[in-house]
């Protein structure tokens, strides 16, 4: 058998841990410097930390690229749009990460960007956007409305357009989807969430199949400073260690969620992509909606997902979210909590807001 671990969830144990030598530990420590003594791989702490190396090489390892790693999920997505040419065109998903959008738009508005929004479940219309772009930005499933793009064929349609094809895939996770196995050529992640899985860590990640584009977005983080402290990073990867088996919970307990909704009180409907820890359901108004995020014990009400925690959120809430989600949408991030405390408290928020 090849020394070189082959299954993902071995990949997450065993990836960025220090050589097996007598006496080592078995997790990198966490280096607390902000210099080096000089002449040897590294000087100053802004270009490079042990503990992000360890977490780098095994999210590298899980998604098949380059990792480099960020202050957060946002100093991540700001460091890959910074590879689009002045002026240059992005196809975006109109339910994109509501913060992404905002950060196209203000680049739109200087003259950065043309932004170019579509329905990412259409993959005509994506299609139809890409020519003369320089870049395609894809979410799968999208934030918060859970559509889900044909990765392989729009990575496909972005390099014979000449364009760059990026996945942001925080919602998924590496052991959900590999966008670079499906022609990405960069994948993002707000390292936040699924993958730190804790609630305790603001962290964020782009991986890449591409030495030349791993280069500049790595001299961008030095050059702007957006440098994951050593703390988080350790976290993050502790968190990392045990993601297949916190989504094999989580994802149990979505997926049952969704039949049990399914004929639940002031329901109108259900999203569920079929896969990862996020659902959302739909009421009839923004008061209903509200009625509930007010009721549930349980869930916690947050704007965060992806945590061992179930936390929901009525998104409309927030005056900068696509005004095509409808305002009585709740996002659901479903955690690792028994099934059935958490749908009845769910439930019973639906109904007389008792639980019995």
């Amino acid at each position: 058998m090849s020394d070189t671990p082959r299954r993902l969830e071995t990949v997450a144990v065993a990836a960025g841990r220090p050589p097996h030598r007598p006496g080592a530990p078995f997790n990198e420590p966490v280096t607390f410097a902000s210099a080096f003594v000089a002449g040897g791989e590294l000087e100053y702490a802004r270009y490079g930390n042990p503990t992000w190396t360890a977490l780098e090489e095994a999210l590298g390892a899980l998604e098949g690229g380059e990792c480099v790693s960020f202050a957060s999920g946002m100093a991540a997505v700001s460091a890959v749009l910074h590879l689009v040419p002045s002026g240059g065109a992005v196809v975006v998903a109109r339910h994109s990460y509501q913060h992404t959008l905002a950060l196209l738009d203000d680049g739109a508005r200087t003259g950065s960007f043309e932004v170019r929004r579509v329905d990412v479940a259409d993959a005509d219309a994506v299609e139809a956007a890409m020519p003369g772009a320089a870049m395609v930005w894809l979410e799968s499933p999208t934030n918060p409305a859970l559509e889900l793009a044909d990765i392989p064929r729009l990575t496909a349609a972005a390099r014979a357009a000449g364009a760059m094809s990026v996945v942001d895939s925080t919602f998924a996770s590496p052991m959900l989807q590999r966008p670079l196995e499906l022609g990405a050529d960069i994948v993002v992640h707000s390292a936040t969430k699924l993958i730190a899985g804790h609630s305790d860590v603001v962290l964020g990640a782009v991986v890449t199949g591409a030495a030349e584009a791993a280069e500049r977005i790595r001299h961008h983080r030095g050059l702007h400073g957006a440098i994951p402290g050593p703390m988080e990073a350790f976290l993050a990867l502790r968190g990392l260690r045990t993601l297949s088996v916190r989504l094999e919970r989580a994802e149990a307990n979505a997926r049952e969620l969704t039949r049990r909704l399914a004929d639940a009180p002031g329901v109108v409907e259900v999203r569920d992509p079929g896969f990862g820890t996020v659902l959302a359901i739909v009421l009839e108004d923004a008061a209903a909606a509200d009625r509930v995020v007010e009721r549930v014990r349980l869930w916690i009400p947050a704007t965060s997902l992806g945590g061992v925690e179930s936390t929901l959120e009525r998104r409309r809430r927030w005056a900068t979210e696509a005004p095509t989600i409808p305002e009585g949408l709740i996002r659901l991030s479903v955690g690792i909590e028994h099934i059935d405390d958490l749908a009845d408290d769910l439930l019973a928020a639906l109904g007389d807001g008792r639980v019995d």
